[in-house]
């Protein structure tokens, strides 16, 4: 069985990539061929997100065991298969390419193709130039300025540094030519 993957990003309007692999394979094996199709080193702590509900977060898949607690349930990608948590159609998920600066890359599972197996992960559909990894402290800060709380701690909750979460209407591959064309 194959999984077809959309990966978009928020901050590059042309940005698209198309990436089929086998539903056996591991997070690991997707991990790689995302950053392959876009030239990044692999030297970041990146990780997936599962979502459910449209982008609401439910769990997270490590490049490495980063567990604090016994009582949590880890994954790591290496040892993760996508079928473990990919099943239907239009799932979501959350690729972190830049954990420093909280970027990410939206990505659908468009299609699941039965009957057919990959032995490696092929970029059937490669439109636009990728976000640069990681941006620098200035970009960084001047897209996440720093701000001081109204009573002058300066700690604040996760609501208020990353917002209200994701709203499904944020995102959304309606509108993205995806089928027409050769794929590359």
């Amino acid at each position: 069985m194959l999984y077809r993957f959309i990966l978009i990003s928020d901050e590059v309007e042309d940005f698209m990539r198309e990436i089929q692999i086998d539903a056996d394979a591991t997070f690991l094996d997707f991990h790689k061929a995302i950053l392959e199709t876009c030239h990044y080193p692999d030297d970041q702590m990146t990780s997936f997100t599962i979502c459910e509900n449209g982008w609401e977060r439910v769990q997270e898949i490590t490049l490495e065991d980063m567990s604090t607690s016994a009582d949590e349930d880890t994954y790591i990608m290496a040892k993760t298969r996508l079928s473990d948590f990919l099943e239907e159609e239009k799932q979501h998920l959350l690729y972190t390419f830049d954990p420093l600066g909280g970027r990410v890359f939206f990505i659908e599972l468009s299609e699941i193709i039965t009957g057919k197996s990959l032995k490696t992960p092929t970029v059937t559909r490669s439109v636009g130039e990728p976000p640069v990894q990681q941006l620098d402290f200035d970009e960084l800060f001047a897209r996440n300025p720093v701000q001081v709380t109204n009573d002058g701690s300066g700690i604040m909750d996760d609501d208020d540094m990353f917002g209200d979460g994701i709203d499904d209407e944020d995102i959304s591959l309606e509108g993205l030519d995806i089928s027409d064309g050769e794929p590359y």
